[in-house]
């Protein structure tokens, strides 16, 4: 990434955030505008000029362009840093009340996202969120989701999934899991977001604290704990 290259059009940020999310993928300009209603041309002439900005690689293969996000380039890591610190704010007018209990987590909690049909529309029947936190706050954190459910200011019920930093390499080839990390909004520390993206998309060991660059271990299903105050 270039600081002469710092205009994007909100087609092009939506199109970076999409690769970034999505690190087991690599994308063709016709395979992004299908998944996100755009024009083919459109999408193609975009993914080279953020390529050209140095946020994507492209390789090509046979006749097609296929492009990831440059998880190695430490500009295009901060600037990605920036744009989802931006996403608290944009939240849906439905997940507004949501977002402002969720916010009492802050202080225990080491990533907090929504996932789920709730980020895509109004309809749904209950609302999934992903907590990551340690042991020691655990009842911390308890204390908090009992006194969200009781205040009733949440129209539907909340399935949180819990787990700590270091479940998330024993997790990372689970297809569920991996749609969490790919399709969500972010309510709470987006840094921590983007660098366990960045380690698992260059298939390092995600410690809980920090990226160590040797191999992710097997998945264990037990890792994940669901529940439903």
């Amino acid at each position: 990434m270039y600081a002469d290259d710092i205009q994007f059009t909100r087609t092009e940020i939506l199109l970076a955030k999409h690769l970034f999310r999505h690190y087991r993928e690599r994308y063709n300009a016709r395979q992004l505008a299908r998944q996100l209603s755009l024009n083919h041309a459109h999408a193609g002439k975009l993914c080279a000029a953020l390529a050209g900005k140095g946020l994507l690689k492209r390789e090509r293969i046979g006749n097609a362009i296929y492009y990831t996000f440059d998880y190695a380039d430490e500009l295009a890591i901060g600037f990605m840093k920036y744009l989802l610190s931006l996403e608290r704010k944009g939240f849906p007018k439905w997940l507004s009340v949501l977002a402002y209990n969720l916010d009492e987590m802050s202080e225990h909690i080491e990533l907090g996202l929504v996932f789920g049909s709730a980020i895509r529309k109004k309809a749904f029947n209950d609302i999934d969120v992903l907590l990551v936190y340690e042991k020691r706050v655990k009842e911390d954190v308890k204390k908090i989701q009992v006194s969200i459910r009781r205040a009733g200011l949440v129209g539907s019920p909340i399935r949180y999934v819990e787990i700590s930093g270091k479940d998330i390499a024993t997790n990372k080839d689970e297809e569920a899991f991996y749609a969490m990390l790919s399709e969500n909004l972010i309510f709470h520390n987006p840094g921590y977001y983007v660098d366990v993206i960045r380690c698992l998309a260059s298939n390092g060991t995600w410690d809980g604290a920090s990226r160590t660059g040797t191999a992710c271990g097997r998945p264990v299903r037990t890792g994940i704990r669901r529940s439903g105050i």
